[in-house]
């Protein structure tokens, strides 16, 4: 596949996005991402965003990987959601044996997925032993190899340890084939991610298909992109969904005011001043929140390519800012739903939907209040 440079992708994302938004309402209903929905995002190059180019990835900044999820979250969340995850999981390849990379990435539906990090590995001859099942798997019905972080077993069963004493944790690779997928996402929000779980039995992992997640020793691949790390990736691409979700839904309550008349006695909502006051406020939070998102990304890539370095500093800001920014897309969403009335409770309308999943996107690992304690540390430390 030809190199897609950044910007391309951004465009391409655009104009995709009518198609994802026809199939939005069969993507909520069969929980999982439609066929055509899923052959565009192949089509145009989507899921090989952050993969390196060595491999017939397009390997962009992250902004433009950002920009693309916002463009597809004003569509769908639930797509903007597992583009997002898997596009960060195929980061994995610039750790990766080079052959084994090119096996697993070989093609253009080469779809990487996995879920959180749990449970043990047993090491063997040759690789590793796993018996196991893993839970939040977004992105694992579209992909063809699915991926786990464990902790490592020596052959006698006791854990093996970095040099530091921290336990050894791999990241093993399997083709999605060798795993039993279990329909267990039922949630409110979030619904087409099909974030299910699954299960192997005494699965073989040759070596080459295990690496060392977000470690920079142990990168293959040069560019600034794999230095930030998969867990900052995720942080700042999910931040972009929830702007995207939270733009489409104000957008859509800013429609809504153009032309409703709460009753057959009040003036259109569009000549309330209190309806404007709250749209102008709004509109105000939702700007502030992109740009100071988008500007912390910026800054932190800029340094990123003059000096190399991913930093503590890096880390905390591009946590406040993502954190910051899921929560106030989520005021955002809760704002236009109300103004909305009781128009926003019905399914076909642009709001309900979009309001459950901003708050399915705020209950993530992402948005975690526990974030805010973090940074907060590091600066009373002087970080």
């Amino acid at each position: 596949m030809s190199e897609l440079p950044g910007p391309d992708l951004v465009e391409r994302a655009r104009a995709i996005a009518p198609l994802i938004a026809r199939e939005a309402d069969e993507i909520e209903r069969t929980r999982r991402l439609t066929p055509s929905v899923v052959a565009a995002l192949i089509e145009n190059g989507f899921y090989r965003a952050l993969l390196p180019q060595s491999l017939g990835g397009a390997e962009v900044s992250i902004e433009a990987f950002m920009q693309m999820l916002e463009e597809i979250a004003k569509a769908d969340a639930s797509t903007a959601w597992c583009l997002g995850q898997c596009s960060v999981c195929a980061m994995i390849a610039a750790s990766l044996d080079r052959d084994a990379a090119q096996e697993i990435f070989n093609e253009g539906r080469s779809i990487l997925a996995w879920g959180a990090i749990a449970h043990e590995a047993r090491a063997v001859a040759g690789g590793y032993r796993v018996t196991a099942r893993w839970d939040f798997g977004s992105g694992s019905r579209q992909a063809s190899w699915l991926g786990a972080h464990v902790r490592i077993l020596s052959a006698d069963g006791a854990p093996r340890r970095n040099a530091d004493g921290s336990p050894e944790v791999r990241t093993i690779l399997f083709p999605a084939t060798s795993a039993t997928l279990h329909d267990v996402w039922q949630a409110i929000g979030l619904a087409g991610t099909g974030t299910d779980s699954y299960e192997v039995s005494d699965l073989f992992i040759p070596e080459r298909f295990t690496a060392f997640r977000d470690v920079p020793s142990g990168l293959r691949e040069t560019g600034p992109l794999y230095r930030i790390g998969t867990g900052a990736a995720f942080s700042l691409g999910f931040a972009a969904v929830s702007l995207g979700v939270a733009r489409a839904t104000l957008d859509a309550a800013i429609a809504l005011a153009r032309e409703k008349r709460p009753s057959l006695t009040a003036g259109a909502m569009r000549d309330n001043g209190a309806v404007q006051g709250l749209i102008g406020r709004t509109e105000g939070d939702l700007r502030a929140a992109r740009a100071y998102l988008y500007a912390t990304a910026t800054a932190m890539w800029r340094d990123l390519c003059a000096t190399g370095e991913f930093g503590a500093a890096h880390r905390s800001a591009v946590r406040l800012a993502a954190t910051w920014t899921i929560h106030q897309s989520t005021k955002v969403v809760d704002t236009a739903y109300h103004m909305a009335g009781a128009t926003a409770v019905f399914r076909s309308n642009p709001f309900e939907r979009r309001f459950r999943d901003m708050h399915a996107i705020a209950q993530q690992i992402q948005a975690r209040d526990s974030h805010y304690e973090d940074v907060g540390k590091a600066i009373v430390a002087g970080g």
